[in-house]
């Protein structure tokens, strides 16, 4: 389960995720938004559905990643740690798992592919046209790349869960499955995160790209055709699965009999999109990005390499070069006795004796051959000087 885990990124084994998406092509990082996560998505909840831990992991997951979106400079950045923070939505339907959660992480996982893919293609349009992607050096581009502004704020508000889009009728799904299963503290954690999206997502991407307090000064053409063509189909099917939710529900493994378009659901969300549009008009000279590194859970792990890499030096090395220096000084010199010590005896006692029982045989046989004349007289002369010792030995004895 770790495993998946770390390819859902889930923290603190997510830092993989914010550093890879941004380095990824245009191209590329919109493909990774389908063939990463969710494959861990579709793992654990094909295994692990209904264990408690990923229902607290998945609802720490969403705030985490809000958390650092909101203090993001670098729009990829911003959606890549939008990825921990939606996951950790499906995450934490798995962990609730029931069938209400289950069809809600399903439901959100293919939502989220579609809105993320969205935004992914905007701003990666922005960074292929203007060659930036920080939003401190963008500003003022709604004149120019105004069909990139509508679909960027079409993903925007689906991810936000807005209604009317494919993330209102996934989202809200999850957040309901967890109020009832009477878990208050995991739903309120899953609205405050779904605040904190509307707010870094939402608002101040798309703000801070196309409008802005300053003017990046750039003129851009639009986008190319194909890229406009991709946006649109997906922005397509943002508004198409929030206004008939039933193409969506109908592929879910459990039957719904949940609807999200009543009354008291929408002022709940019009409610909240709402208080945080207002919030962020308060505290905007706050929420201003700036050019500045942001310090991950990673920062941990390159000190723990550092230590790792202080204890390898110093500590360990000292203690190898005392261990070489015994082996050198006492070990090899009792190896180098003991082997003179077993070539000696190998020499002057095996090969002694078993050299020496040659040279026995082979002087023997010497002896015995002075007897072999050839001669037949010699045979029969010795044949009866033998057998006269023989009736001399029988006589006496």
């Amino acid at each position: 389960m770790i495993g998946f885990m770390l390819n859902a990124a889930v923290p603190p084994i997510h830092a993989w995720l914010p550093d890879a998406y941004p380095e990824a092509t245009v191209i590329g990082a919109v493909f990774m938004c389908a063939f990463t996560t969710k494959t861990a998505v579709y793992v654990l909840a094909r295994g692990f559905a209904g264990f408690e831990a990923l229902m607290i992991l998945g609802a720490i997951m969403t705030l985490y990643g809000v958390f650092y979106a909101v203090i993001e400079n670098d729009a990829r950045r911003i959606l890549a740690y939008h990825i921990v923070s939606q996951v950790g939505y499906m995450v934490c339907g798995i962990g609730i798992g029931t069938e209400m959660a289950v069809n809600g992480a399903a439901a959100h996982a293919y939502a989220h592919i579609l809105y993320k893919a969205l935004l992914f293609m905007g701003v990666g349009s922005v960074l292929e046209m203007t060659g930036r992607s920080k939003l401190s050096e963008l500003g003022g581009l709604y004149k120019y790349l105004p069909f990139t502004m509508i679909c960027t704020v079409i993903g925007g508000i689906a991810i936000s869960g807005f209604p009317l889009t494919s993330g209102f009728i996934s989202k809200s799904m999850i957040i309901a499955a967890a109020a009832e299963e009477q878990q208050i503290i995991i739903m309120l954690m899953l609205s405050l995160a779904a605040v904190g999206t509307f707010l870094s997502v939402g608002i101040k991407l798309p703000y801070y790209i196309f409008f802005g307090p300053n003017d990046c000064g750039l003129k851009p053409k639009e986008a190319y055709w194909n890229m406009k063509a991709g946006m649109f189909m997906a922005a397509f099917m943002c508004i198409f699965l929030g206004l008939f939710p039933g193409y969506l529900y109908n592929m879910l493994p459990y039957a719904v009999h949940w609807h999200p378009y009543t009354a008291h659901h929408l002022a709940e969300t019009f409610y909240l999109l709402g208080f945080t549009g207002f919030a962020f008009y308060l505290m905007s000279k706050y929420l201003k990005p700036h050019d500045v590194s942001n310090l991950d859970l990673d920062w941990f792990y390159r000190r723990g390499a550092d230590w790792f890499m202080w204890l390898a030096r110093h500590p360990v090395s000292a203690t190898n070069e005392w261990v070489s220096n015994v082996y050198r000084n006492v070990g090899l010199r009792f190896t180098m006795a003991t082997a003179k010590a077993l070539s000696w005896f190998d020499w002057e006692g095996i090969d002694w004796a078993i050299d020496g029982s040659a040279r026995g045989v082979v002087k023997s046989g010497e002896q015995v051959r002075q007897f072999q004349t050839g001669k037949l007289q010699h045979y029969i002369g010795a044949a009866v000087a033998l057998l006269f010792i023989v009736l001399i030995v029988v006589v006496l004895v």
